[in-house]
């Protein structure tokens, strides 16, 4: 075992040898930052800035326009389709996400001062979030599959209803798989250091095997099987497409594409990362300071694209849905002739109370 601590390890891997060796051994470690070659560094005042300022650009983007698409879908008289019952709460995912970025955008400056619970609160809700988004696309991607090359157009309350029980499904799936996140935990970034971090601490067994299995299963479950899911069910749909002379069906597709397109291009790259991160840890690959240095500005960089995905949304359904935005301008002229009328309600009982007073006087 004494070869296997080698001071050369990164921070790190060297709080998951400890983690180990304490629990089996009951023995205090006291690691000297100065001997560890890839001491564990919080970010440079310009980088942390700048993550900070495009976590707060996402938040005030996200929040407006999730509100915005939740509000069109939701009051829409029209009967929702199964696909727009998955994209609301799709929405509602986004939204919920976006609402923890200002936490994490003041750790990124302040460190961790939120407390062990927000910690691992705001943890599960991302990652019940990330969960659920993919598996929304996926039952979207089936549905799509099923209206256009079965031609299920025909809409009844068992359907929609159906619809409903599914995303009360997706939800406490999402929610099932999320729960390692109750593994982490607020710690110090080092002993001697007054600064906080929220990161993973596996305090049973092997914190190693039991990272390597989280990943593993987050990777399996939340991206590869729902993206051959994806695959699978729309290379059917779009050869089915290509063979119809219409065009409403490939309207009809343009923002479900778009949607999964703008998923997959924001979270493949943490994805990857993530997972060159994992071989990394698991000796796959061969370990150096350069290599353990550049995965972690690489997993701060995609983390922050993966975020960008609760804003980006609304904005495709703007740019790319016709029917979306046909139904948003109605409800804003709808609205605007409301508040119209009660303003002109307002001024005439106004003028016939003031009338009322002239009289009187």
């Amino acid at each position: 075992m004494a070869d296997a601590v080698s001071f050369t390890i990164s921070g790190d891997d060297f709080w998951d040898f400890l983690n180990e060796t304490l629990h089996s051994n009951h023995t205090n470690y006291i690691p000297d930052p100065k001997t560890l070659l890839c001491e564990v560094k919080p970010l440079g005042s310009e980088a942390a800035t700048t993550i900070c300022v495009i976590l707060v650009i996402i938040f005030l983007l996200a929040i407006p326009g999730n509100l915005l698409v939740g509000w069109v879908i939701g009051t829409s008289k029209q009967k929702l389709t199964p696909s727009d019952v998955y994209l609301f709460h799709l929405t509602v995912a986004d939204g919920l996400m976006a609402l923890t970025l200002p936490f994490w955008a003041v750790a990124v400056i302040q460190g961790w001062v939120f407390g062990d619970f927000m910690c691992k609160f705001l943890n599960l809700v991302i990652e019940a979030n990330f969960y659920t988004s993919i598996l929304f696309l996926a039952c979207i991607s089936i549905d799509r599959y099923l209206v256009i090359v079965y031609a299920n157009e025909s809409l009844n309350g068992r359907q929609r209803m159906c619809s409903w029980i599914l995303c009360a499904a997706v939800w406490a799936l999402g929610s099932a798989l999320a729960l390692p996140a109750l593994f982490y935990d607020a710690s110090k970034l080092r002993p001697d250091s007054w600064r906080m971090i929220c990161s993973e601490n596996f305090d049973i067994g092997s914190a190693s095997s039991w990272r390597l299995a989280t990943r593993g299963f987050r990777h399996i479950c939340g991206f590869f099987l729902p993206l051959v899911v994806m695959l699978t069910c729309y290379s059917i749909t779009i050869t089915r497409l290509l063979r119809t002379r219409g065009f409403r069906k490939h309207r009809a597709m343009k923002v479900i594409i778009a949607v999964v397109v703008a998923f997959l291009l924001c979270w493949t790259p943490y994805h990857i990362t993530m997972m060159v991160d994992t071989l990394l840890r698991a000796k796959v690959i061969r370990y150096n300071c350069v290599v353990r240095q550049s995965v972690n500005v690489a997993l701060d960089i995609t983390n922050s694209l993966a975020l960008l995905h609760s804003c980006i949304n609304p904005v495709l359904y703007a740019f790319v849905g016709e029917k979306f935005r046909s139904r948003m301008v109605m409800l804003l002229q709808k609205k605007a002739r409301q508040e119209r009328l009660s303003g002109s309600k307002f001024s005439r009982s106004t003028s016939q109370t003031s009338e009322g007073k002239g009289a009187v006087l």
